[in-house]
């Protein structure tokens, strides 16, 4: 039996997974899907504003650690990917898998900010305008979005060289979105890494939701 924690991107919480964690324990696994600090509906302002990279990657460590995970697989969507590396670079050997779902794979020092592409550094500057410290979702989309904590996608990962260490590291491409992903530079780089997996999937950027057999057959690994 596996155990999977599943890490949301920007603006989501656990629900991201909803149609993917019946999946996963069907076929007899456990599987935790988290929200990060700033992103719960609860959470005030000081708790939006101050989140940072670490904040998240603090959450996922001690999820690992309340549970007493070892062996995990960590899943990280989109702006996750961040969030994984960080985590899995501190956990002293507790994470057995990484999947990057259409997420961001840092070298350290790099940010969410400095790996992105100019499409959503415009996103993100104009979503955060009002307050200055939290990302207001884009217009449309599914309505339990949260603004997203500013400081977490600007702040630098810091990252030791654990992460080599972790046995199974993949990437999955989401190709139906190229006018906009800021992962194809990504994928030709870590397909050139023998250190590394890569999967494509023929989906838009959410493919949670958009192909949720497909996503948990490649978790599966079939």
């Amino acid at each position: 039996m596996a155990t999977f924690v599943l890490v949301p991107g920007a603006w989501k919480g656990s629900w991201a997974f909803e149609a993917v964690v019946p999946l996963l324990e069907g076929a007899g696994h456990a599987v935790h899907a988290l929200t990060l600090t700033g992103l719960r509906p609860d959470d005030d302002t000081a708790t939006v504003a101050t989140a940072g990279l670490d904040t998240h990657a603090d959450d996922v460590l001690r999820h690992l650690n309340r549970h007493q995970i070892t062996g995990a697989t960590l899943v990280g969507h989109s702006y996750a990917g961040m969030v994984i590396a960080a985590a899995a670079d501190r956990a002293d050997g507790r994470i057995s898998r990484l999947v990057h779902l259409d997420a961001f794979v840092p070298r350290d020092g790099e940010s969410w900010w400095s790996c992105t592409n100019d499409y959503f550094r415009q996103v993100f500057a104009a979503g955060a305008a009002a307050t200055g410290y939290s990302v207001r979702p884009p217009d449309g989309g599914d309505p339990r979005r949260r603004p997203h904590p500013l400081a977490s996608v600007m702040q630098t990962v810091r990252l030791t060289g654990a992460l080599a260490q972790v046995p199974r590291r993949e990437f999955v491409y989401c190709s139906g979105w190229e006018d906009r992903t800021p992962f194809a530079g990504l994928r030709a780089r870590l397909q050139a890494d023998p250190g590394w997996q890569v999967h494509d999937l023929p989906t838009g950027h959410n493919a949670m939701h958009e192909d949720p057999e497909a996503v948990a057959a490649l978790l599966l690994g079939e």
